[in-house]
Parts: C-alpha cells; structure tokens; sequence
C-alpha cells in the first residue's frame, strides 16, 4: 500500500495540525472513491485530534504579530503571555516555546484567548467514519531502547548531510523543521559544539522525552474503548497482535465518503 503525507511539504513553510488535517482529509476521501482502506499510523495526538475532533476556527494571525511573538526568547514569551493571558500562561510548561507562542499571538491578533476559541470545533470527521482504532503502548524500556538506537540510525546514516543541506539554506530557527528532533543537536556537532558522544546523548534524551509525551497522551487522552496494546515487545510480536486485532474489528468497520 503506498504511503501518503509523508515527505510531501517543503520545511521553508510551516505545516500547522489543521494544514495536515485537510491534507489528510482528501487523502482518505481519496482513498475511499478506490475503495481502500486508509490506514492512519504515526504518534502526533494533535493532528489526531484536529482530523477526527476539528479544530478551533482561529481567524489567520496578523503576519507582524506573528513575527513579533516569534522573534521573542521564549522566557520573554511566557512572561509577555502571563499579562496577557495568565490562564493560558498557568497551563502551559514555561519551555513550551511552541504553544506559548501560539497562544500569545491568538490573544493579541484576536482580542479573544485561545481557550474561548477553543471551545468550538470544525472540520473533524470523526461524525462520518467509524475508526478502528490501536494504540501501541510497549513497555517503556524497550521503547527508550528503540529511541536511542534510531538515533544512532538517523546521525549514520544521512542525517547528518540532511541537516547540512537544510542550514545551507539559512531558513528561519523559529520554523518547526528548524527545531525538529535531532536537527539543533546535530546542527552543534557539526558547528563544533558538541562532539559525538554528545550530539547523540542529546538527541537520544530528545527523542525520548518525546516519546514518553506521547506515550502518556495515546495513554489517557483516546477514549477509554479504544484498544491499547500494551504486551508485545519486538517488532514481530506487535505487528502479529496488531494484525490479530484489526482483522477482528474489520467486519465492525464501517466508512462513508469524507
């Protein structure tokens, strides 16, 4: 089965959980016309969310506000959001420079905090399908183990010269791909600020909190009948379970155009 949304988006421009919703929208629409299965994998709960759940009609940001939250070292963000939404500010971890920033350019290009617009949702399409969910939630371990040997994987073999093609082109640091995982740290090694051993320790621990994030969002946030797959661990165990499963919930399946 061919892969789609992988690989398809220049970094030189921003892809928000909404852009990639309606990107994914017409890939299963698409998929469903040819009579398809569209499988949906990967660990983002906020893109997740946005496809099945909609998201909240945030009017575009006004461009100068946007500049100007962004240019902001994210301590001045954070405290700047205090003022201005202290709800916001009390909710969000003060290194969050991400969601600290979103939610300080809402609240000056709308006059409204990101909360009040939150509270309305569009363009989900959880109401027009009937998903069959799993959640793979190996034991932390052997998923720490994985983490840092894919870390050695991707500093061996081409991330490296990836990431010298991408500072060849002297995009702006407060783009996501600028901050993606493993980008600023092999960025050091190769400016000769972290040797190594160095580079990979801080791309492995990168890697990890990352993915103890998302263990503890699929963990709690999906609704409590979706499966969770909590026993396997290797490649070969989870994908035989999760093959078990699917082909046990498949005649459950349910779709309508999208």
């Amino acid at each position: 089965m061919p892969h789609r949304l992988y690989g398809y988006r220049d970094g030189a421009h921003a892809c928000s959980a909404a852009d990639w919703a309606a990107d994914a929208r017409r890939e299963i629409a698409a998929a469903h016309s040819d009579g398809r299965l569209p499988i949906l994998c990967g660990g983002t709960g906020l893109y997740i969310r946005t496809l099945l759940d909609g998201i909240a009609p945030v009017p575009p940001i006004d461009p100068e506000v946007r500049a100007a939250v962004r240019g902001l070292p994210v301590a001045e963000c954070h405290a700047a959001l205090a003022r201005e939404d202290p709800d916001a500010a009390a909710r969000l971890r003060p290194t969050d420079s991400t969601r600290v920033a979103r939610a300080l350019e809402v609240i000056r290009s709308t006059g409204r905090p990101l909360s009040d617009w939150q509270r309305e949702r569009t363009g989900g399409i959880g109401d027009r399908v009937r998903p069959m969910p799993l959640l793979l939630l190996p034991p932390r371990e052997w998923l720490y183990r994985r983490c840092d040997a894919r870390f050695v994987d991707i500093f061996d073999q081409g991330g490296i010269e990836e990431v010298e093609a991408l500072l060849a082109r002297r995009l702006p640091s407060s783009l996501p791909v600028m901050r993606a995982i493993g980008v600023p740290e092999i960025a050091a090694f190769l400016r000769g600020e972290l040797n190594r051993e160095e580079a990979l320790a801080a791309g492995q621990m990168a890697t990890r909190r990352y993915a103890k994030r998302q263990y503890t969002w699929f963990a709690h946030q999906p609704p409590a009948d979706w499966p969770r797959l909590t026993d396997a661990i290797n490649d070969a165990a989870c994908l035989s379970v999760a093959l078990e499963r699917w082909n046990s919930l498949s005649s459950q399946y349910l779709d309508s155009p999208v």
